[in-house]
């Protein structure tokens, strides 16, 4: 419910920046890692090879990033922020932090970090079930 909340609410507020559904996740990651391939895009976010193709897609149509060849490795494409995304990248930063602001009210600091800790180990439990699921 926690996750489905925050993403209609930013859903909502990213579409006045002509940002689809879901693809702020997509364009953050990029921005924060330049260059980055599809595939590691993927895996990074964990989601199919095709949601990220069609992410990718509308992130370049809304002129927000940019696919260059690899120069080594020329059947690999490397994804990069074109300004406008940059421009728009500490807007969606900004709306990331007040979600977790909301999520905190009346949390205490001791009780903060433990959920903290709490969310970190339930990751790594579901990511290690994905890998195995997926077969990484």
């Amino acid at each position: 419910m926690l996750s489905r909340c925050i993403h209609s609410i930013s859903d909502i507020k990213f579409k006045e920046i002509n940002l689809q559904k879901g693809q702020f996740i997509f364009l953050t990651r990029i921005c924060e890692n330049p260059g980055i391939n599809q595939i590691d895009l993927s895996t990074l976010l964990k989601v199919d090879k095709t949601t990220t193709t069609k992410a990718i897609q509308k992130l370049i149509e809304a002129d927000y990033i940019d696919k260059k060849r690899d120069d080594i490795d020329k059947r690999m494409w490397r994804l990069y922020p074109k300004e406008k995304g940059l421009d728009i990248y500490s807007f969606i930063i900004d709306e990331e932090n007040r979600n977790i602001k909301v999520c905190f009210q009346n949390f205490s600091k001791e009780e903060k970090e433990l959920a903290c800790q709490l969310v970190k180990k339930m990751r790594e439990n579901i990511e290690n079930d994905w890998k195995e699921i997926k077969n990484f």
